[in-house]
């Protein structure tokens, strides 16, 4: 059975270009593209691929948030982070969410065939530049020097943030999560709590950097 993919990425283009290439090989299906983490779920729950293809910037939900609900909620799923970002936070982060492959948009497309081969085995994939960030993260942390980059934000507190930061307003989140907009404006107010932050425009900065929106700063 040839394996089954869903891409999730923000680009047009590059949806369309790994569709025609990974559509090109025999033991490959794609399923499925999408622009956003939130279509990423849907399609996940309606298609059941076996691996999707993610990236991480993207509007309404990104990659990492994405990642770990697909991972816990269907236990069979295997996602491959396919990003721009090199940096440890963007790395450990979608690795702590479950992903079993991390490889940067640098890469050559025969990489990418390696990567999809190995997490269908059951293994794990990481870009040689990858290699070196996780080692680095892991020696720090047995030496104790390793710091946390970041608050810890609970998901429903990310998700907010990021929509937040894509300009959204309050009774527009509330819609889109579900919630009442006083869940949201609790939220807002634990977030900038958290963060020391307690602006919009600076919110959307934090948010940029740490990979939660694709909207440049």
């Amino acid at each position: 059975m040839p394996t089954r993919i869903l891409l999730a990425d923000d680009h047009a283009i590059i949806r369309q270009g790994l569709c025609s290439l990974l559509e090109k090989q025999a033991d490959i299906e794609v399923v499925g593209a999408v622009e956003d983490g939130q279509k990423a779920m849907e399609l996940v729950r309606e298609l059941s691929p076996d691996i999707v293809i993610m990236d991480i910037s993207m509007p309404n939900l990104n990659g990492i948030d994405a990642t770990s609900k697909i991972v816990s909620r269907t236990g069979n799923v295997k996602v491959i982070a396919l990003s721009i970002h090199s940096s440890r936070r963007f790395v450990t982060e979608m690795l702590k969410a479950g992903a079993s492959g991390y490889i940067l948009k640098e890469c050559l497309f025969n990489e990418l065939l390696d990567a999809i081969q190995t997490v269908r085995k059951g293994g794990i994939y990481l870009s040689p530049r990858i290699t070196g960030v996780v080692v680095d993260d892991y020696v720090k942390r047995l030496s104790g020097e390793y710091q946390p980059e970041s608050p810890g934000l609970t998901e429903r507190e990310r998700e907010v943030l990021q929509l937040l930061a894509e300009g959204k307003s309050t009774k527009e989140i509330a819609l889109h999560l579900h919630v009442s907009a006083k869940t949201v404006e609790s939220n807002r107010r634990n977030i900038m709590d958290k963060l020391g932050i307690h602006s919009v425009a600076e919110l959307t900065k934090y948010a940029v950097r740490e990979g939660l929106t694709p909207l440049e700063s």
